[in-house]
Order: structure tokens, then C-alpha cells, then sequence
């Protein structure tokens, strides 16, 4: 048997003092509060032990609040004890590989531990001293002898989240592995920061990120900004590629992990600067009814249901459904989306599972590039920034620039645990992805700000139809040589692309030449209703204009790695890591006729080294390396100037430590460097001739915290400086130069205090310097400071409400461009009140 102590919080309030003790057996708590008292230049004091028993007491007779995940049933079963302060015990071999799909709401000691060991053959017989768990069978033998505590250590990880903060990371490593034996920098966003912050997109996501930005994406797709290195291709869902350019939800997500630095030996091609991987929701055996209804600003609504249920002790159903319809501070913006996510979860044996589910998602917007800056030329007073215009002005024709993307995917997972310590584990995604925007934008700066200013303005459309299917193969073996234990990861992933990617220009009162594609607008009444034609231009026009896009192309990726986590010494370990990619890819432009064709055989190695002067903090460095193709993340640059050169490759160097304070709160720092190389640059004095030179450098530093200071005071965020710039000159950048939409320092934090169970407030603060909008270093983007809140409110066991408040100051700021002439300015105060029911 095994017996599983608690930690506990005690609290004098008496003398104002409360101190906090975590993972200690009871018969140590009296000594561990001495010495907290001591280190607040408090006298000792002793604890009753009588005073302690009776708390136990109250605690299995009353309702407590638990957030435990679902997954290993052992730490789950630390977890519950820990949270209830009630002794569990279990002989280790009845509970190794169980399972439990958590325990999430408001139960009482006997019915929350029933709940854990739904589905799992096991059942919890009450002893004087806590609860014996143990299979049915065995229920009606005496109950054993009390058996003598066995501590167990505050390292232990008992969950892959925890509030704000994360202990594990899968996709870092594809193991399960504590956050702090991973040598690389990765903030994870909770199911519990993701709720509270009504988070629905990208953009939100990365907001309380250190060393992440966003960028605009001409208003019709997510962009990421990884140390200064901008992808919109670098999206995963559960380990597997998504990379169609277009804006993913959150309504099915359980937590979102963002990754930083080179990941090619886990995830491929791409993953230059970083990735962020979606983990989404699966089936359970916990009962899950939720309905959550939110309305805000700008006629903001949207409905989300969460319905998990058990059909039997082998098969359970979950469904994920979403729709939203809201209106923008920009005039004339407006989105509509939908989502549903069906999931089943199959486990014919204790060592089998299987998960199969489907989604269909639905998203129709208008276009948004923001506004154009003032002048961008010398001699110009107060040239080089934002246009000053009311943040709501939409330059071009909002209702002419619609776009939408259909995305429908079906995935799997089949995993198997064999006897002989070898894991198996396959994931497939067959995904369609059907993207059209149009629009019609500023493309040049104002001349003025007055009523003689013009703002140049241009038009086109564009549609790409994407298949992609990814399978996924990993075998997972421990094994000890000696002293050193390995655990040994490899496999074999296999993807296919097939993408159709069409490009229309628009032109102006049927003007079929290069003047015919640009108009201008009054500065002060920026809307175009000049007549538009959208029209391909397979070869060009007479005038000199440049051939529309009508390109075919088939990818075809075969990737084989293998990874080593060794454990040296119980203070020292290494990752070790390699990845072979051969990338193949059939490109044929329609315009021509030409057919280009491309193969690059793609190594991607990984060595991280961590030290550990104790179990809960480590140090660590890592060297990375990954490749970007010439074909682009979207697949679809490839020319005959290019098809034939080596693949940009990136290289992260990167030094870090991890500390986890208590098992609820972590800090985390890292500099780094990463370096960008084989870019296409022109040479000197003959433009028709290019050549491959290392052309980008980021250095940085980072710092990040998320967890609870206290059990009521809840955090996360952190601190970011980026040094990014241009180490040779090539096109429309300069030696030198500072890469585009990256600034210098950003910092945000995010805190929750939950005053009472039913009632708790959160305060967010953001602050970034500024930056510039592109390559060229003209157009400069003010920094900025804004504060956000938010207020929780429980009414009863079923229904909860919260409010949000975003830039509470209604403070004027630049969120984000893509260019000099298309600048985003931030939203202005708005607010979304949400009722959440459970039942």
C-alpha cells in the first residue's frame, strides 16, 4: 500500500500572519509553520493536532471546489488529497495506467472521490483516517492496518495544469514531461486563464505571452510574431499541422502551447521562431453540462455549449458547439462564425485508447487593414506615422471586402501501452480548408490630414482551396542502461498537401491597365465608390502590371526522428534529438504552364542539457535548428528564381531556468539567440542575379511568472526585450535596420483575487514601446500602456457570472499593422458580461 499525505494552509488570523505549507506530511506541519513563523520575525506557536483532525472532519462532510484534469489517476488521487487534506491510500500496482477524466465543480469529499474513480474498476472504502482505495473485488475484505505515512515530495506532479499554470508539456517533447526537464522556453495558456480572460482568438492568446506578438494579417488571418520572426503557418491542433491562413477559435480548446525557438526536430519544416499547438477538449467519464451566453460592446454576442457524457465504462461522448455574430469599433466591420466538435473517446482496455472526432467550423468577416500612416518621405513635417484619424475610420470600402473560410477535419488517436514498457501512439488529420477575401485598402500614405490629403488605394481578391492529411506514428520505450535511464521517443509522420491557390486584381472604372488599379479617396472621407472590376492578368497587362496569382501544388512530406531524454545523474539530464524531413513539392503556375519541381532533404537536430541543483528548479541550455522552404509557409512563392537554393534555416541558441516555487507557481527566464540565414538577397550591382546571405538576428531576454502568489492571488505574464535586426542588406532592408513590428520591451501581467469562493476581481496590465511598422524603418508605432479588468461572481452551484473590461482607460493605441499603410488601432473601452451555467 501506499499513503498519500496532504498540504495544508494555515492561517493565524489573530495575528495577521498567514503562512503556506505544501506537499508536507501532517506530522510535520507543526515544525514547518514554526519556521514560517520565524522567517516573518514572528514568534513560534504550536499547532494542535486535535484542532487539525477536526478539520478533516468538516472537511469530508463539506462541499469543496475542485479543477483536477483529467489523465493519470494516481496524480489525480494526490491532487484530491492535497485539496481535501484527507488521507488516500492504495497499493501502487491496482491504480498504475488508470485513468480518470477528472473532476471539475463543487462536491463533497465522498462524491468527488467517487467521481474520480468512475469507469476505473476501483472504489474508496472510508477508514478512521481517510479513505482506502481499492479494486470492487476487494471490497468486502477487512479493512487493512493503518499504514505508516509516506511523504510525498512537493516536486510531484499531479496534473498537466493547475489554475494559471501548466506542469507538463506534451508537445514539447511528445512525453510527458514536466515543464522544468524541457530546455526550451514555453508558456502555456489554462483552460482557467482562457475562460477568465474570455480569450476567443490568436490575438488574445498571445497578449500575456513574453516574447510573442501579433501582427495584423491584412485583416484576414492569424499572424504571430516569434522573436521577431513573423509565420502565418506555424499553427498545430493536437501535435499536427494547420496552417491555411485564416482566424481559429478557442470554443473547443482545453489549452493552447506556445513554444519558442527552432522546433524542427518535433514539428518539422516551419517552426522558425516558435509554434503555438491548440490542445482540444475529449470525450470523458465526468458528466459535463455547461451553456455559457456572452454579450458586449458593438452588439458583441456569442452562445457556447460543452456536453460530455458516458455511455457506458468503455465509450463516452463529448460535444463542443459555438456561434457568434458581433459588430466592431471600426465602421462597417462586422463578423459571424460558427463552430461544432463532436469527440469519442473509446477504451476497450485499460491500456488502449482510442479518440475519434470530427469538426466543421464556419467564419465570415469583412477584411480590416486599418489606416494609412503620414508620409513616409523626407521633408515631410511629422512625417513617419500613424494617420491622425478617429480609430473607427475605415479606409477603402468595408462592404466590398468581405472574406470567409470553411474548414471541415476529421482526427484520430490510437494509443496502446504494452507490457514491455512500449507505447504506441498514431494520430491522423484529414483536413479541407475552402479560404476566399477580398479587399479594398489604403495602399500608399496620406498626403495631408486635412481637406486636400488623398490616400492611394488599390483592390484584389484571393481564394485557396487546401487538403491536407497528416499521420503521425510514435513509439515510446523506457529503459535503463546502469546508472542512465533513457526514454527513448521516435517515429515516422507522413503529409500531404494539395492547395489551389487564385489571384484577381481589382480595377478601377474598368481601367484595365497599371492605373486602373489604384484610385484614391479623400482623406477625410475615405470611402471608395468607384466601380470595381476583379479580373486575373494571366501574363501581365500592357502597362507593365505584374501577372495574378493561378498556381497548383502538391507537397509531399515523409519526416523520421528519434529523441533520447537521458537522465545522467538524478541532477543531470539531456535532450537529444534528430529529425530527417524530405520535402517534395510539384508546383505548376497555370499562367504559364511552367512546372517547377523541388526537393530538399531537411536535418533538424535538438541537444538541451539541464542541470538541477534541486528537483524543483533546473538550468538549462539548447541548441536548435529549423527550415523554412522556398515555397513559403503558404506553400505557394515558389518560382525558378528561387526553387533551386537551399531553404532558409534558423538557428536558436538559448540559456534558461526553470524554478516551480511551490507546486502551484512557477518562474521562468531565458536569453537567447536566434539567427536567420539563407536569405534571398540581390547582388550588388546586378538586380537580376540573387544570392543567399544570413540576413536576421534576434537577441533577447524573457521572463515569465503564472501560478498563485497565494490560494486566493492568481498570476500570469512576464517581461520581454527583443533585439531584432537586419545583419545584411537585402530587399527593402538595410543592414542594420530593425525588424518590422517588434519592439524593444513589452511587459504584462495578469492577476485574479478571488475574495470570498463566490466573489472575485482581476486587474491586467500591458505595456509595449515602440516599434516599426516595416523593414524600411519609416513609419514608427507608438508604445503603449492599457489596463484591462474583470469581476467573478458565483450565484449558486449552477450558475456563474463575470464581467470584462478591456482598456479601461480608453486609451488611443496601435495594436498591430502589416505594412507602413496598414495600421490597426486598438479597440476602445469595451466590456462582455458572461453567464456560465452548470448542471
Amino acid at each position: 500500500m501506499k499513503n498519500k499525505n496532504v498540504e495544508r494552509t494555515i492561517s493565524d488570523s489573530a495575528a495577521g500572519f498567514e503562512g503556506i505549507t505544501r506537499n508536507l506530511p501532517l506530522s510535520s506541519i507543526t515544525v514547518a509553520v514554526r519556521y514560517a513563523l520565524i522567517g516573518f520575525g514572528l514568534s513560534s506557536m504550536a499547532l494542535s493536532q486535535a484542532v487539525f483532525a477536526e478539520s478533516v472532519l468538516v472537511a469530508q462532510v463539506s462541499e469543496l471546489t475542485y479543477n483536477i484534469p483529467e489523465g493519470s489517476l494516481e496524480e489525480a488521487l494526490n491532487r484530491f488529497a492535497q485539496q481535501t487534506g484527507i488521507t488516500i491510500s492504495f497499493a501502487p500496482a491496482e491504480v498504475k495506467d488508470a485513468k480518470t477524466q477528472g473532476l471539475k465543480g463543487k462536491f463533497s469529499v465522498r462524491d468527488g472521490l467517487e467521481r474520480l474513480l468512475a469507469g476505473s474498476e476501483l472504489h474508496a472504502v472510508q477508514q478512521a483516517d481517510g479513505y482506502v482505495v481499492r479494486k470492487s473485488s476487494a471490497a468486502v475484505a477487512d479493512p487493512p492496518a493503518t499504514l505508516p505515512p509516506i511523504k510525498v515530495s512537493a516536486s510531484t506532479i499531479t496534473g498537466s495544469t493547475d489554475g494559471y499554470m501548466a506542469m507538463k508539456s506534451f508537445s514539447a517533447t511528445r512525453t510527458d514531461t514536466p515543464l522544468r526537464d524541457v530546455p526550451q522556453s514555453i508558456t502555456v495558456v489554462t483552460q482557467e486563464m482562457i475562460r477568465d480572460q474570455t480569450m476567443q482568438n490568436m490575438a488574445d492568446v498571445v497578449r500575456y505571452v513574453p516574447g510573442v506578438g501579433i501582427s495584423q494579417g491584412e485583416g484576414n488571418r492569424d499572424a504571430v510574431i516569434f522573436r521577431g520572426n513573423n509565420s502565418t503557418g506555424d499553427f498545430y491542433v493536437d501535435g499536427l499541422r494547420d496552417d491555411v491562413q485564416y482566424f481559429r477559435d478557442l470554443y473547443n480548446i482545453d489549452r493552447v502551447e506556445v513554444l519558442k525557438g527552432s522546433n524542427g526536430m518535433i514539428f518539422g519544416r516551419g517552426g522558425a521562431g516558435g509554434v503555438i499547438n491548440r490542445v482540444t477538449k475529449e470525450a470523458g467519464w465526468t458528466p459535463i453540462r455547461e451553456i455559457s451566453a456572452q454579450y458586449g460592446s458593438f452588439s458583441h454576442k456569442r452562445i457556447a455549449v460543452d456536453i460530455g457524457q458516458p455511455i457506458n465504462d468503455v465509450v463516452a461522448f463529448r460535444l463542443n458547439a459555438m456561434y457568434e455574430h458581433s459588430n466592431s469599433y471600426r465602421n462597417g466591420v462586422e463578423l459571424e462564425r460558427g463552430g461544432v466538435n463532436p469527440t469519442l473517446t473509446i477504451k476497450p482496455t485499460g491500456q488502449t485508447k482510442i479518440v475519434l472526432s470530427g469538426e466543421y467550423f464556419t467564419d465570415n468577416r469583412i477584411a480590416d487593414r486599418g489606416i494609412p500612416s503620414f508620409g513616409t518621405m523626407s521633408g515631410v513635417v511629422d512625417s513617419g506615422r500613424p494617420a491622425d484619424t478617429h480609430r473607427s475610420t475605415f479606409f477603402g470600402n468595408a462592404a466590398n471586402s468581405p472574406t470567409h473560410t470553411d474548414v471541415g477535419a476529421l482526427n484520430s488517436l490510437i494509443e496502446h501501452a504494452f507490457e514491455n514498457n512500449l507505447k504506441v501512439r498514431n494520430r491522423t488529420r484529414y483536413a479541407n480548408y475552402d479560404k476566399f477575401y477580398q479587399n479594398v485598402f489604403a495602399s500608399g500614405p496620406a498626403t495631408a490630414q486635412d481637406a486636400s490629403g488623398r490616400v492611394n488605394v488599390q483592390a484584389y481578391n484571393d481564394a485557396t482551396q487546401r487538403e491536407n492529411i497528416f499521420n503521425q506514428t510514435d513509439f515510446l520505450y523506457a529503459l535503463d542502461t546502469g546508472s542512465i535511464k533513457h526514454e527513448l521517443m521516435g517515429g515516422v509522420e507522413y503529409g500531404r498537401q494539395v492547395t489551389d491557390n487564385f489571384r484577381n486584381n481589382g480595377y478601377f472604372n474598368n481601367n484595365f491597365t497599371s492605373s486602373g488599379r489604384t484610385s484614391s479617396v479623400a482623406f477625410l472621407n475615405p470611402l471608395s465608390l468607384i466601380p470595381l472590376t476583379f479580373r486575373p492578368d494571366p501574363t501581365g497587362d500592357a502597362s507593365g502590371g505584374s501577372a495574378t496569382a493561378n498556381n497548383h501544388g502538391v507537397v509531399e512530406v515523409v519526416g523520421i526522428y528519434l529523441q533520447d531524454q537521458v537522465t545522467l545523474h538524478p541532477k543531470l539530464k539531456a535532450v537529444l534529438g534528430i529529425r530527417y524531413d524530405n520535402f517534395d513539392l510539384k508546383f505548376r503556375n497555370h499562367n504559364t504552364g511552367q512546372l517547377l519541381h523541388t526537393n530538399d532533404g531537411l536535418i533538424s537536430p535538438r541537444v538541451g542539457l539541464i542541470y538541477k541543483p534541486i528537483e524543483t528548479m533546473s538550468v538549462y541550455g539548447n541548441y536548435s535548428l529549423s527550415y523554412v522552404p522556398r515555397a513559403g509557409d503558404q506553400l505557394t512563392s515558389l518560382s525558378l528564381t528561387n526553387a533551386a537554393l537551399k531553404p532558409e534555416s534558423f538557428m536558436n541558441l538559448e540559456l534558461g531556468a526553470k524554478w516551480d516555487i511551490r507546486p502551484d507557481l512557477s518562474l521562468t527566464a531565458a536569453l537567447y539567440q536566434l539567427d536567420r540565414s539563407n536569405v534571398i538577397a540581390p547582388v550588388p550591382n546586378d538586380p537580376t542575379r540573387t544570392t543567399l546571405v544570413d540576413g536576421q538576428r534576434a537577441r533577447g531576454a524573457e521572463v515569465g511568472l503564472m501560478g498563485r502568489i497565494t490560494p486566493q492571488w492568481s498570476v500570469m505574464g512576464g517581461y520581454a526585450y527583443t533585439d531584432a535586426e537586419i545583419t545584411r542588406t537585402i530587399s527593402n532592408a538595410q543592414a542594420g535596420a530593425v525588424v518590422a513590428q517588434v519592439p524593444k520591451h513589452t511587459v504584462s501581467m495578469w492577476n485574479r483575487y478571488d475574495f470570498t469562493p463566490f466573489l472575485g476581481l482581476g486587474l491586467g496590465v500591458i505595456h509595449r514601446s515602440s516599434m516599426y511598422a516595416a523593414l524600411d524603418n519609416t513609419v514608427l508605432l507608438p508604445g503603449f500602456t492599457r489596463l484591462d479588468a474583470a469581476m467573478f461572481v458565483r450565484l449558486n452551484r449552477t450558475l456563474r457570472v463575470q464581467a470584462n473590461i478591456e482598456n479601461i482607460a480608453n486609451v488611443d493605441y496601435i495594436a498591430s499593422a502589416h505594412n507602413n499603410n496598414n495600421i490597426l488601432p486598438g479597440a476602445p473601452r469595451i466590456f462582455r458580461v458572461t453567464a456560465i451555467a452548470n448542471f
